[in-house]
């Protein structure tokens, strides 16, 4: 039976603020209501119904949205579909596709607008402008006034011409998605990937649980902490704001410490330095108040359902140019870390919200709630923890995809990749490199290496990756770099093939395959879109739009594409080389690995709540151990033949750094 198509697209109210609560408890809200329905059946013209005025959903369109025959589509699917769900419209979430995800897939971007503009919509596809302010007008609770007779919501009765235009919005939302939908389809997304937006959708919607009462200690604490520290800086300097910064510079200057600006980096050099004990404790005190962590237990709070669950945490294929999960609402990819030793206690102070318990065993007490914030997510009654991620990942990927083999034995035995790299390096046994020797010193400079430039980074690299901080001179970096090279000739190789690769397929429109890999240029004769495309080994591929080729800053012949700038957060031209392209197949590969091991999970009866970059967290039963996770890891991956994985992790009853 031939497969039809319903294109919806919901205008919505509710006094939770979504983009700081997030979906799910905006449309748990008691006044969450549906305001507009508008849909596209196949290639019929867009029709629309105004619930708020006592209209309903056509019974052909309630009946579609349950029929497995009809593929629903929408831009961000996931909230047209949890809303209708929410409102009582019972609708398969597998019967939906995702525009939006689909547009990530091809290297577009998130926005329906900013898709519609980068695809090239013509004027009259494209997103009306106008809705912003139409949402906050209706969606939006307002300020009761006198004018408006106190009223909290602003009804359509009350703006009538306003009503019309917005629901004219919504109507062309439709249109947008459908015409961004025609284009996308000649590049379509893997069934195998359709399924992994699926996962993540109900993985979003079981959510984690949160440790109430220790994130309402937390905030407590916070304030008394803040209070103490400013009337504190208050007496120092006698400022009336001593978090100003301006205020904060001249006292500074003042006590004859020269500095530009306060950021983060600043403080902390000036603490470095040697300062009259009063000034010291000002710079700490600045240090401590800039901790931004307690935003994090703020957004938890936000967030929280009545069921004391956080919902909405990643985002399917948020890292663009990968595909890797990105996170949202309390961004997991950058909690702190956690060094104290004495968690449980810690924890069970701020419960009491014992501020002087704090302070007197841990002294600095934003630093000690900005190390427990991990630990503020815990597993369901009766169930615990069970957190492993992959070791090594990226080194493994990048060996076994090159062909290092020295690499890859290290990694089918023993392991220490680190000291193996230093043992190559130098030259040294590796047995020779351990605690107690003095050449365990070059275990460091191995391991610096590792982590830094696999992808034809050099000194800058190494340095961004501490190798100053961690005792090394500047003058040693270049003949780390000399040697790490010689000693991993094949994934050096790996750079300049894949660079001559993409290269070759720009000048020639000729496919070109390395290593299971297939660099090719793809476009279609409608629309006229044109991407650089590599396939990975599992059949995925990554997408760059509106290849050309030109030179780059350094005056060399390079590929450059449109994306969204990691600086600019705009949409525009990018360059890229080998070792470039290197880090995105690998990361790319390590995170197809990781999707298996999701699946594998799933398959199991595990339900995973969240995942970090490499990690994955588990609310299980009792019964499951940390061993059959890590077991699950270690399985061979069916298209990466030879690739050895490992998972390391640990089971406890609140999530951490272990």
């Amino acid at each position: 039976m031939k497969k039809q198509h319903l294109s919806v697209d919901i205008e919505t109210r509710s006094s939770v603020d979504i983009g700081k609560a997030g979906l799910y408890r905006y449309t748990q809200s008691p006044d969450f209501e549906i305001l507009l329905f508008a849909y596209k059946w196949n290639d019929d013209p867009v029709q629309i119904r105004d619930l708020a005025n006592g209209e309903h959903v056509p019974e052909k369109i309630i009946r579609a949205l349950l029929d497995p025959n009809v593929i629903k589509h929408a831009y961000n699917a996931a909230f047209e579909w949890y809303c209708l769900n929410t409102a009582g419209v019972e609708t398969p979430l597998e019967q939906w596709q995702c525009t939006m995800a689909h547009g990530l897939y091809c290297g577009y971007t998130a926005g329906l607008d900013a898709t519609g503009k980068a695809i090239g919509l013509p004027q009259d596809k494209q997103k009306l402008a106008t809705g912003k302010a139409l949402i906050r007008y209706f969606c939006v609770p307002c300020k009761p006034t006198k004018s408006n007779g106190g009223r909290t919501w602003n009804l359509p009765k009350h703006d009538p011409d306003k009503w019309e235009l917005f629901k004219d919005y919504c109507k062309q939302d439709v249109v947008t998605e459908h015409e961004i939908l025609k284009r996308l389809n000649l590049f379509p997304v893997p069934e195998y990937e359709q399924q992994q937006w699926q996962m993540d959708i109900r993985m979003n919607t079981y959510g984690v649980r949160v440790d109430t009462d220790l994130i309402d200690g937390a905030l407590h604490i916070d304030a008394v902490s803040t209070q103490k520290l400013t009337d504190e800086a208050i007496a120092i300097t006698k400022l009336d704001n001593p978090n100003s910064t301006g205020q904060l510079l001249r006292w500074l200057q003042d006590n004859d410490v020269e500095a530009e600006n306060l950021q983060k980096a600043t403080v902390s050099d000036l603490l470095g330095k040697e300062n009259p004990d009063h000034v010291q404790r000002m710079l700490e005190i600045r240090q401590q108040l800039g901790k931004t962590s307690i935003k994090k237990y703020v957004a938890m709070q936000t967030a929280k359902c009545e069921d004391e669950r956080v919902r909405g945490l990643t985002q399917y294929y948020g890292a663009n140019r990968t595909g890797r999960w990105a996170g949202r609402l309390v961004q997991m990819q950058n909690l702190p870390r956690n060094y104290i030793k004495t968690l449980d206690y810690a924890r069970k102070l701020v419960k009491q919200k014992n501020y002087e318990g704090i302070h007197i065993l841990y002294g600095n007490v934003p630093d000690t709630l900005s190390q427990l914030i991990r630990t503020a997510f815990i597993p369901s009654e009766g169930h615990k923890f069970v957190v492993a991620d992959f070791s090594a990942i990226e080194a493994r990927v990048i060996a076994w995809l090159a062909g290092e083999q020295w690499v890859n034995e290290v990694f089918a035995t023993h392991g220490k990749i680190y000291e193996a790299t230093a043992s190559q390096m130098f030259h040294v046994p590796i047995e020779k490199i351990a605690k107690g020797n003095a050449e365990y010193a070059l275990r460091q400079k191995g391991k610096v290496a590792t982590l830094a430039l696999g992808y034809q980074g050099g000194v800058n690299s190494l340095v961004a990756m501490g190798a100053l901080r961690s005792g090394l001179t500047e003058e040693e970096l270049p003949d780390i770099v000399h040697r790490w090279r010689a000693a991993n000739r094949r994934i050096c190789d790996l750079w300049y093939a894949i660079e001559q690769a993409i290269l070759t397929v720009m000048q020639t429109a000729q496919p070109q395959a390395i290593r299971g890999l297939i660099f090719a240029l793809e476009g279609d004769v409608i629309y006229g879109q044109i991407f650089l495309t590599v396939q990975l080994p599992s059949g995925r591929k990554l997408f760059y739009p509106k290849p050309f080729l030109k030179e780059n800053q350094f005056g060399k012949l390079a590929v450059h594409y449109y994306s969204i700038g990691q600086q600019t957060r705009k949409w525009g031209v990018e360059s890229t080389y080998g070792g470039k392209m290197t880090e995105n197949i690998v990361q790319a590969i390590a995170r197809d690995c990781l999707a298996v091991t999701l699946e594998r999970v799933v398959a199991k009866g595990l339900q995973v709540v969240f995942h970090v970059h490499d990690e994955v967290i588990i609310d299980a039963p009792m019964t499951t151990t940390v061993e059959e996770i890590c077991d699950l890891m270690a399985e061979p991956i069916p298209w990466a033949p030879g690739l050895i994985l490992k998972g390391a992790g640990f089971e406890s009853n609140y999530y951490m750094k272990d």
